[in-house]
This record gives C-alpha cells, sequence and structure tokens, in this order.
C-alpha cells in the first residue's frame, strides 16, 4: 500500500523513466547502505571536531531506526523534522526513511504557527527538535504544537529532552537486540513510495507539503551531482539548511555523499567561519546564495584565507545577478555554478565547460533530457524562443501534484500535468534566463519591467551591496518601482544619484525606481530568500507615514 493524497505519473511516463533508466527501482535508504558498506572507513560527515565515517552513521542509523520502531513510529507516519544542521541530522533522516516513515522538513527558523500547520496538513505523528538554536529552546514550543495538533503523540530532541520527550541521541547510543535490528531491515520500502515532504517555497502563504517518491528523489540527487561533477574528492561544505532542497539533494550533501565524497557542516555563514572551514578541510564546492555571496564579497577578511582547494561556488534559491558572479570567479578562483530549480522539482543548472556569457546570464538547462519544459503566454500558449513567459514543466523528478491539496492542484498544474512554476523566463534552446516571478514583474500603466533587470544594474554602483526593487501602489499607473538598497560599509547613496547611475547605463526612464529606501539589512525567509512581500508592506508604511506628516505640516 503506498501513501494515500498522492497525485501519481499516469503510467505510460511510469514505464518511460523506469526504461530509461531515470528510476532504478531502489529506495534511498537502500542506496546509502550500499555507500556505507563500499566506503565503510572513510569520513563522510565532519562536524566540529567531531568526524563521523560511515561505519559510525550508518549502525548508529539502524540503533535509532529500531528505538523508534520500539516506541511506536510506523511506516507512513510523517514527522515534522527540524533538526539543526550535522550528523545527528543525517542519522536521524536515515532513520526515519530507513522504517519508513516520512521526515517533513522543516527548518529552524520555522515557529509554532509553521509548525502547527505543517503538523496538520500532514497528520504528522510525532516532531524531531533541537534542544535550542540561537538562544531559543524548541521544547516548550513542540508542546504547544502537540496541544494545537493532537495527531502529535511523539516529541524527540536533539539534545535534552523535557518530561515526557524523549533523547535522539540517547535512543541512537543505546544497545539494541539484534531481533530488533532485523525488523529495520525487514521493511519494505516501495520505490514509488514517498520518502520525504519539501516545502513550497512561496512567502506569500504557509507553505504546502511536497512528497517525493524514493524513485524521483534519488534520480535528482543522483543526476544534479553528476552535473555538477561531485565524485570522491568532492568536499562539500554544507552553510545553509540542510532540510531545504538545495542543500539536502539539489545536489547538495546527499549528492556529494552519493558520489563517494564527504561534508563539512559550518556551524555559521560568516566568512570567517566559512573560508576558515574552506582552508582547513580543503573544501572543494559551496553551495550558497545570494545573501551571503554578497556578505563574503564585501568582506575585507576574505583575502586572508587560501580557498585555492575550491573548484565551485553554487548559487542557489534566487538568481545571482551577472556582475556578482563574475565578482565571485576572481575574487575565489573557481568556476560559478547557477542552480535554478524548485523543491516540486525541475532542476536547471549550467554546466561547469559552458562558455561564459552562458554561465554568467542564464539560469541553466534542466538535468534531464526528458524535462519537459515550455513557456506559456497568460493564456497558456506556448511560445517560441526568445519570448518572456511562465514557465512550465513536467517530468522524471517533478511532481504532479501536492499532498492531499486538490483545489491547490487545479491552479498548480495546468490540464496535462504541467507544474506552473510561476516564474517568468525566456528559453534559448534548452537554457532558461529567468526574469523574476510573475508578481515580482512591476506593471507601471501597463510598461512591465523585469525586476531582475533593473537589479542587475543598481549592484554595479560602488556603494551598493544588495538591492530589492519592489512594487509600490500608485493611483494613475497602477504600481511604480521602489529600490530597497543595503549599502557598503561607509558607502552613501541618494536617490538622484541612483537615478543618473541608472540613466548613464541607457535605462529606459520608465525602468527608473521613483522611490529609495536604504535598509540595514533585508528580511529572509526559512530558506534564506529575501521577503519581498516584507518589503513592499515596509515601503507602503513608511509612504503613509510621510503623507501624515505632510498633512500636518501643511494644516499646521
Amino acid at each position: 500500500m503506498l501513501l494515500d493524497g498522492l497525485t501519481p505519473w499516469p503510467e505510460d511516463c511510469v514505464r518511460l523513466y523506469r526504461e530509461k533508466g531515470y528510476w532504478e527501482g531502489i529506495s534511498l535508504p537502500a542506496v546509502f547502505g550500499k555507500i556505507a558498506v563500499a566506503h565503510a572507513d572513510k569520513e563522510a560527515i565532519i562536524q566540529g571536531d567531531r568526524r563521523a565515517r560511515w561505519c559510525d552513521i550508518w549502525p548508529a542509523s539502524g540503533r535509532l531506526a529500531a528505538q523508534l520502531l520500539r516506541i511506536g513510529l510506523k511506516k507512513h507516519d510523517r514527522v515534522v523534522f527540524q533538526l539543526t544542521n550535522g550528523i545527528d541530522f543525517f542519522i536521524a533522516f536515515l532513520a526515519l526513511t530507513r522504517i519508513g516513515a516520512i521526515p517533513v522538513m522543516a527548518l529552524p527558523p520555522h515557529r509554532e504557527n509553521e509548525l502547527i500547520h505543517f503538523a496538520k496538513a500532514s497528520g504528522a505523528a510525532a516532531l524531531f527538535i533541537p534542544e535550542r538554536a540561537k538562544d531559543f529552546d524548541y521544547r516548550p514550543m513542540a508542546e504547544a504544537v502537540r496541544a494545537a495538533a493532537p495527531n502529535v503523540t511523539q516529541v524527540f530532541v536533539q539534545g535534552r529532552p523535557l518530561a515526557g520527550q524523549h533523547s535522539l541521541v540517547e535512543l541512537a547510543a543505546a544497545d539494541v537486540p539484534a531481533t530488533d535490528l532485523a525488523a529495520v531491515d525487514s521493511i519494505p520500502l516501495e520505490s514509488n513510495d514517498v520518502v520525504l515532504m519539501l516545502l513550497s517555497g512561496g512567502t506569500t502563504a504557509l507553505p504546502k507539503l511536497i512528497p517525493r517518491t524514493h524513485d524521483d528523489y534519488v534520480y535528482n540527487l543522483k543526476q544534479s551531482a553528476r552535473v555538477a561533477n561531485f565524485g570522491e574528492d568532492t568536499v562539500f561544505l554544507a552553510v545553509l539548511p540542510m532540510a531545504h532542497n538545495y542543500t539536502l539533494g539539489s545536489p547538495g550533501f546527499l549528492g556529494a555523499l552519493y558520489w563517494g565524497g564527504r561534508v563539512v557542516v559550518a556551524p555559521k555563514a560568516d566568512c570567517e567561519t566559512v573560508f576558515g572551514l574552506v582552508e582547513r578541510e580543503r573544501a572543494t564546492v559551496i553551495a550558497a546564495a545570494v545573501p551571503l555571496a554578497v556578505q563574503w564579497l564585501n568582506d575585507p577578511n576574505l583575502v586572508r584565507f587560501d580557498a585555492s582547494s575550491l573548484r565551485v561556488v553554487q548559487n542557489g534559491g534566487a538568481r545571482l545577478p551577472p556582475e556578482l558572479r563574475q565578482r565571485l570567479r576572481r575574487r575565489l578562483g573557481c568556476q560559478f555554478q547557477e542552480v535554478y530549480g524548485t523543491a516540486e522539482g525541475l532542476l536547471n543548472m549550467t554546466r561547469l565547460d559552458d562558455p561564459d556569457d552562458t554561465v554568467l546570464n542564464s539560469s541553466g538547462a534542466p538535468i534531464c533530457a526528458d524535462d519537459e519544459i515550455r513557456i506559456l503566454d497568460l493564456d497558456d500558449r506556448e511560445l517560441p524562443d526568445g519570448h518572456s513567459g511562465e514557465l512550465v514543466v513536467r517530468g522524471p523528478y517533478t511532481i504532479r501534484g501536492y499532498y492531499n491539496a486538490p483545489e491547490v492542484n487545479g491552479r498548480a498544474f495546468t490540464a496535462d500535468g504541467f507544474y506552473r512554476m510561476g516564474d517568468v523566463v525566456k528559453k534559448l534552446g534548452r537554457y532558461v534566463f529567468t526574469e523574476g516571478r510573475k508578481k515580482d514583474l512591476i506593471n507601471r500603466g501597463g510598461e512591465k519591467i523585469s525586476t531582475d533587470e533593473v537589479e542587475d544594474l543598481i549592484l554595479r554602483h560602488p556603494a551598493v551591496q544588495g538591492v530589492a526593487v519592489v512594487a509600490m501602489s500608485d493611483p494613475v499607473f497602477g504600481e511604480k518601482a521602489c529600490a530597497c538598497v543595503t549599502l557598503t560599509t561607509g558607502g552613501a547613496l541618494s536617490f538622484q544619484e541612483l537615478q543618473d547611475f541608472l540613466l548613464s547605463h541607457k535605462i529606459a526612464k520608465f525602468k527608473l525606481p521613483e522611490r529609495l529606501e536604504i535598509l540595514d539589512e533585508f528580511p529572509l525567509s526559512p530558506a534564506g530568500k529575501i521577503l519581498r512581500r516584507s518589503l513592499r508592506e515596509m515601503v507602503e508604511k513608511n509612504r503613509a507615514a510621510e503623507a501624515a506628516q505632510q498633512y500636518e505640516r501643511k494644516e499646521g
């Protein structure tokens, strides 16, 4: 029996994907069980002073799996999984998948409101939480979630538990009878069943649940890591949350481990921590994101570290402008790789041997020859290459529906099974060039402004560290553009200077931002994406306050 609430792939697609070898009929834990045997004495994950080999990790995950069975977790039980990065994360993840339980991959910054939503939407039977992170104690929050979602009956803690909670570390360390270990290995795991649930990446509503199967996710991590040229000499530096699809398996730390590499966990994302680890552990690849790239490039301490081992810096989550891609390559002396995709499936990646123009400007090409991508206009008519429209996709690792969400699925998927990405792109051959989210395009009296285009130009200003261009309401034009900017240390920028700078780059006048907001930092989602909705709300609030002050001065 497979998990209920799923939208399956059509049978003709299933046959095609199996015939072509995309789906190998093997479960995710079976994959890593084979790797654990083949590389038993090899280091798999390094976390501070802990250096865990496969011969440590695999048995620990088996012991924990047996203990979870004994406590009452079982196949198809959903578990809200919120552990912090590290060795214990991987052991617990493996343990759950070995018994067929399904981790719902929450992120450490999520709080009570989100966790209650995840627990109720998934029907979760348990929570896996840290004891604390960044001075926040998760254990009382877990009890509040348990009270609000009665289906949650167990809480497992990465650290010291409260009364009525379980310690994951103690469970993984305890002796387990051979018969209990055998019971774990006897659980049948169908490769077309759900192995994990990811969270949709929207920043405007609570995330939807994305059911990924063993078949599709094994292919996802294997093929994306192949495109990234991962191998036994890969040393992957995990900086962003390991529960996020990008750092998890796109190609992420699972992709590195699949091909026999090892993983180094960074406890913090600052320049000194990250590049200190690059130097000490001879890291070969970093999976970064726009805010991190900007932070590192503007940190004067970067030059102190030997980064000669780095071969690739990847970027995911949001498009990195060409100017910053070039700066990363020059400063770090390595190749850049854009990773553009979605937790729902499709992954596009620039290739390491692509021409410079492609590496610096495109968002990559799909990783699979049978990723079907189309560009649609507002009436769902397919557009030819070079025309901007919404990207839609179907393929061997792109879901056909969210978990238990028929109404949402009716809007998010076309009648013939293509997932609507919500991104505006152009396509040239198999390569795509992103122009922003549909909702991030600014409609100024009928003229469409690409936020990406304007942001790319603003980033060229020497005083600008980061930028997000958002829409603000206007009674005449409907929308106008506002530039929200963070500055380099000691940098200064006036509204007029910004306008003059952009005009010097021959930009159309209707694309000019008509307001400038200087920020200390951007509001970020748990996944590290800029919360444009929050920026729009801030801009409108500031405009309303200014209008009120002007009215008071006039009346006074």
